[in-house]
């Protein structure tokens, strides 16, 4: 399943991805600084949900209270409670 989720708090403004199950594949961040947002989607593909959480959750960027990464780490949960309901 496809799915898009719009950041919070992010230069980033939006991530896509494929949800699999739990596995996360294919992520795409639109906005933001460009290398990171290229590095991140290759480390992380085929990961699972809570792999990404536990990696990513909580990283701040700045004074912001989130970042790019930690905003994958809330999209990729709310896709796979999303993908269970479908």
């Amino acid at each position: 399943m496809e799915y898009r989720y719009k950041t919070q708090n992010t230069c980033a403004t939006e991530i896509a991805m494929e949800v699999d199950g739990n596995v996360i594949r294919n992520i795409v961040f639109t906005g933001g600084c460009n290398g990171n947002l290229k590095t991140i989607p290759i480390l992380v593909d085929g990961w699972t949900v809570e792999q990404i959480e536990e990696k990513c959750k909580g990283i701040t960027c700045g004074r912001r209270p989130t970042s790019c990464a930690d905003q994958l780490a809330c999209a990729v949960r709310e896709a796979y409670e999303a993908s269970k309901k479908a």
